[in-house]
């Protein structure tokens, strides 16, 4: 009996986990702290349209008649509660507190500008085109467009289709399976130029000879790549030869078209800045002054949003009433002026985050942002920028993935100014970028004929004061585009 009631006692203390939730509002807050400029914009103009609590100056008045109205059922729809903080609950809401209506009217003072951009499409807006072209419901143009910021440089899709389903999941609330994925990132594939949004070099090259017309040597080709992609990059066209049974010949004519494909599909789209392609617009603006360093918050074409007053005199004057028939149409106001009062309070935390973030940033990499010079970068990982600023990790991944800065000397995402660090021989830290520096300079002057290996690089590494193993070298080689020395070869 002592026994049994030892396992009960420990199963009790065994089951007793603490277990942390976040409130709507700060689900709300992370969502959009994840959005970049112009997925904001998207997310803002829809909340303006489901919710007409929210003022953006453009509003009509509404009618005399609107506060007697009873709400359609339709009205109370699934996200009506999704964006009330914790005071909605309280019978002590006052329509009065002015700071959410002096807040929206102040936004960032000093942090917010209209920004002339390039008179030129970016990425982005070139891919959005032809998917507005696309008869897709609204929740496969949530996907679509969340698929589209995923796509890099190169027009290459940079996540898995289980992490864009997990992403989907955490920062839109949207609960979307890995197949509905697939199914909308086959519309992306049929984009121009052939091999957007492909998930890797092999899928990217087999979008376009699948564009191709058909041709006798297109079988060919495509079995090549599908077959024989490592005989391929390595350039290995005897083993090739031999697997395809044919002659040198008709070979060369297979390889002549392959090396005609795109490796980098999204070249061919948007407009190069500086170091990075413009696929979407900068979220920051920075200026250099002489050093003098300052930087605004681009909101683009967000506007600046109010908590409607007629929607709040309208619930002033239902419940001043009494009139218990309007009840429902008092919960109703109150629900949306709740949801819209959220949906301010997280767009100014979002401003006030990233900024402080931005900043964060600056301060530790101020000699890149002084010069431009992008070996000036010091060691500098999440945790460092974290514990500057005093929020999560978590949220500084949020605020750096997928967003952008504008400088003097070009455009680049934030995670660019994030780098491992290597010590030299005499103990001083310094960022892998010096390594790449020396790495392109030395691949540069090599005999092309006689090209280094990894172990003679990394000989060569050592000599000038950084102690780096062979296989590190192949990844920091890897990294900034340097194929292995016997592809360098000629």
């Amino acid at each position: 009996m002592a026994e049994q009631s030892n396992i009960q006692t420990q199963i009790q203390t065994q089951s007793q986990v603490q277990i942390q939730t976040l409130s709507p509002q700060q689900v709300l807050e992370a969502r959009l702290l994840a959005l970049s400029t112009l997925e904001l914009e998207e997310h803002v103009r829809s909340e303006i349209n489901d919710n007409p609590a929210l003022d953006d100056g453009t509003s009509e008045p509404l009618s005399q008649d609107a506060e007697t109205t009873e709400p359609d059922d339709e009205l109370y729809d699934e996200g009506a509660d999704d964006y009330r903080d914790d005071r909605s609950g309280s019978d002590d809401w006052n329509d009065d507190d002015d700071d959410w209506y002096d807040r929206s009217d102040r936004g960032m003072s000093g942090t917010v500008a209209d920004v002339p951009l390039a008179d030129t499409r970016s990425f982005y807006d070139l891919l959005y085109e032809q998917l507005r072209e696309q008869d897709l419901t609204e929740r496969q143009m949530k996907i679509a467009l969340y698929i589209i910021g995923s796509i890099d440089n190169d027009g290459l899709l940079d996540k898995d289709v289980q992490a864009i389903s997990d992403d989907l999941a955490f920062y839109h609330d949207l609960d979307a399976s890995t197949d509905e994925i697939e199914q909308v990132l086959k519309v992306i594939q049929d984009f121009d130029p052939a091999g957007i949004g492909a998930r890797n070099l092999q899928e990217c090259l087999l979008i376009q000879i699948r564009r191709k017309e058909d041709s006798p040597l297109k079988a060919l080709q495509e079995k090549v790549i599908s077959t024989m992609f490592d005989e391929f990059t390595h350039k290995r066209w005897d083993k090739i030869s031999a697997r395809l049974g044919i002659d040198k010949d008709k070979t060369d004519a297979v390889i002549a078209e392959l090396v005609k494909l795109n490796p980098r599909p999204g070249s061919s789209l948007g407009e190069t800045v500086g170091h990075s392609r413009q696929h979407i617009v900068p979220d920051f603006i920075l200026e250099n002054y002489d050093g003098d360093i300052s930087f605004t918050l681009n909101n683009g074409n967000i506007p600046q949003l109010h908590v409607s007053r007629e929607y709040s005199d309208m619930l002033d004057r239902q419940i001043k009433g009494g009139n218990s028939n309007q009840r429902d149409a008092a919960l109703y106001i109150k629900r949306k002026l709740d949801s819209a009062k959220g949906f301010i309070q997280a767009l100014h935390q979002r401003e006030v985050t990233l900024t402080r973030t931005m900043q964060a940033i600056i301060d530790m990499q101020r000699p890149f942002f002084t010069e431009g010079d992008d070996t000036l970068l010091k060691p500098m990982i999440l945790k460092d920028v974290a514990e500057k600023t005093g929020y999560d990790i978590s949220t500084i991944s949020r605020v750096t993935s997928g967003k952008y800065v504008q400088t003097n000397f070009g455009t680049f995402p934030l995670k660019a100014f994030f780098t491992d660090g290597v010590k030299t021989s005499s103990g001083e830290e310094v960022s892998v970028k010096e390594i790449h520096r020396i790495l392109r300079e030395v691949t540069d002057a090599e005999d092309h004929a006689n090209p280094l290996t990894d172990e003679q690089l990394a000989d060569m590494l050592a000599e000038r004061g950084f102690k780096v193993a062979r296989r590190t070298v192949a990844k920091y080689r890897e990294q900034i585009g340097i194929p292995v020395a016997r592809m360098r070869k000629s």
